[in-house]
């Protein structure tokens, strides 16, 4: 936003200030919709102009938690304990992945769901004052469809087959006495991927880990991203159907993983990008 109006600095902290809410809304014809909903975190004023940095309500776990070491414990229990520890109760977790260690250190509660997360790939979002952590791919968010004859501006997907995608997949991890562990899942002699988890597990739980990146990782389809306009409205873990009329066989509902949406004076535009094949 512009910083000067009518050749005088705009006071904007009279009307906007570091944590306030943030809703925004897009749309045609008075027909909005809501996009995002969030907190200023950081307000650049810079060349004239004003810049409100937000974030989602993930900005309310920037506090800090007491240290704590835990022995035996769950996703759930970590994020529990912060989540109580900066005054907030709402937690949906469905991962059940487990430590057998897990030590928090002068951190913010912030810090800790990010290594969580880092860790076992899990979904992890707020909405509102509910922390959400699930398994990938598991959550259904919605429908969009995508026709390259129709609403596809352009694309960088690239088709590929299964039997392409040979991976072998390394867990690098830590066991209860401290020593290094390794687990490997996958094709021996696939591509090579390497995930690394800080915090000590179990060899299920690691084996586990390593089958989520797997999946992640191999299926018949394309991956890449679509940039179509502000219609249809997507977001991430919706299911989006991709339509080729001149290629029928590579037609396929594909899960997404992240949506980036500008706007401007031309217009709306969604660069919607996807992961794993969930149909044809």
């Amino acid at each position: 936003m512009p910083a000067v109006v009518y050749n005088q600095s705009l006071d904007h902290e009279k009307y906007v200030k570091v944590g306030d809410t943030i809703t925004i809304q897009l749309g045609y014809d008075d027909n909005l919709v809501t996009e995002y909903v969030g907190y200023v975190q950081r307000i650049d004023t810079d060349d004239d102009s004003l810049t409100f940095n937000c974030e989602d309500s993930m900005y309310l776990t920037r506090k800090s938690v007491k240290n704590k070491q835990f022995l035996n414990t769950s996703v759930k229990a970590i994020a529990q304990y912060c989540m109580s520890a900066i005054g907030l109760k709402n937690l949906d977790c469905t991962y059940d992945i487990t430590y057998q260690k897990f030590v928090i250190n002068n951190a913010n509660a912030f810090d800790v769901l990010k290594k969580l997360k880092d860790d076992t790939k899990a979904n992890m979002y707020m909405i509102g004052d509910t922390l959400h952590i699930h398994p990938p791919y598991v959550e259904k968010g919605g429908d969009v469809v995508y026709d390259f004859s129709v609403n596809i501006e352009s694309s960088d997907l690239k088709y590929r087959n299964k039997d392409d995608r040979k991976f072998e997949v390394q867990v690098n991890g830590i066991g209860m006495d401290g020593k290094k562990k390794k687990v490997t899942v996958g094709t021996t002699g696939g591509e090579k991927r390497t995930v690394t988890i800080t915090s000590p597990m179990s060899d299920a739980d690691l084996k586990k880990r390593g089958e989520s990146e797997l999946q992640y990782l191999s299926y018949d389809g394309y991956e890449g991203s679509i940039t179509g306009w502000l219609i249809p409205f997507a977001a991430p873990t919706y299911s989006a159907k991709i339509i080729d009329k001149d290629y029928e066989y590579k037609t396929g509902t594909y899960y997404v993983t992240a949506v980036t949406t500008t706007f401007s004076e031309s217009g709306g535009v969604r660069k919607v990008e996807i992961g794993k094949k969930v149909s044809n």
